[in-house]
């Protein structure tokens, strides 16, 4: 029998146990997929904290992304063989040795990626992608301030942004952290603690301030954010790591800034020619050998609570995967 992560009953990482479970049958239009590697984020931790938005009924199964194998086709389906490797994106599911999917929700795996670089991809790149491009619509010369560069999320942003044509300003608590920016395209590095990140970008910047701002932490990072910022700058409210942010409203306005949420996974289910979009493009660079995730850590599922508290204790550098 297949053995999951399961959640039933809300809590710290530690609640969380390995349970064999019955496979089910497929349904019409449905897949197997024998799952490799299963990526962790923020939302998975909130999730099985009773902390994020989307609550599942318990008990359930953790993980937004995963990657594997196709094992088994439902005979209605069609554009799917057993033997694909595809990349599979969920709401929740994915920590478990294999998982039934709809077509709409793979992706082929890039060639140039292994199993975990596959299932810590879309997630974090998907976001970046839609906060730039979507939300910010970032121009080549602009410059972007990343926050938690040597997150998973901050890291895609550092290589996208790079790509895009912005000159990257990347912030991270760690020289390792700002060493891996670097080598995925900042252009300058920005170390918490060392001087005010506020006046490092002024100074890089020759007070000019920063035109995006792609903010993963949240807290105090977003009010000092808008004290560094350029005319008409727009700051990305990715998500609150660090707390929620309390922004002054009169920096807004004399700056003539924009605050703008950011929900890749909504965007693309209330318009799905957003999403076509974006994964054509970030799969097309993937190819092209231009974007990978630093999945700094690689775990077995029975250590699923270790796994995220490396995210929760800022101890991972990019992504980190639950190997099955």
């Amino acid at each position: 029998m297949p053995k999951a992560v399961v959640c039933r009953a809300l809590g710290p990482p530690e609640s969380l146990r390995v349970e064999e479970f019955a496979a089910a049958p497929l349904r019409a239009g449905q897949v197997r997929v024998a799952i490799r590697a299963a990526g962790l984020n923020f939302p998975d931790i909130l999730m099985a904290a009773g902390e994020y938005q989307l609550k599942p009924e318990l008990p359930f199964i953790p993980g937004m992304e995963a990657a594997g194998d196709v094992s088994e086709v439902a005979g209605d389906v069609a554009g799917v063989s057993v033997g694909d490797r595809v990349i599979v994106k969920l709401r929740h599911g994915g920590f478990a040795e294999e998982v039934i999917a709809t077509p709409l929700q793979l992706t082929p795996l890039p060639s140039t990626f292994d199993y975990a670089e596959g299932a810590t991809f879309l997630a974090a790149h998907g976001t970046a992608h839609h906060a730039l491009v979507d939300r910010a619509q970032i121009k080549p010369g602009e410059v972007l301030l990343v926050h938690g560069a040597g997150g998973g999320v901050g890291l895609a942003a550092v290589e996208l942004g790079k790509l895009l044509g912005a000159t990257v300003i990347a912030a991270a608590s760690s020289e390792e952290k700002l060493a891996v920016a670097r080598a995925r395209g900042a252009d300058h590095g920005v170390l918490y603690g060392r001087e005010p990140f506020r006046d490092a970008v002024k100074r890089i910047t020759e007070g000019r301030g920063a035109d995006v701002v792609f903010d993963p932490v949240g807290g105090e990072i977003f009010e000092q954010s808008l004290r560094c910022i350029a005319w008409g700058a727009r700051l990305l409210v990715i998500g609150f790591t660090g707390g929620i942010g309390v922004a002054k409203t009169n920096l807004v306005l004399i700056k003539g800034a924009s605050v703008l949420g950011v929900r890749a996974g909504e965007a693309a289910r209330r318009d799905p020619a957003i999403g076509e979009a974006r994964i054509k493009a970030l799969l097309a660079w993937a190819e092209a050998g231009k974007i990978r995730p630093n999945v700094s850590h690689r775990l077995p599922m029975e250590e699923v609570a270790t796994a995220m508290r490396l995210l929760m204790d800022r101890k991972a550098i990019g992504r980190v995967a639950l190997m099955m």
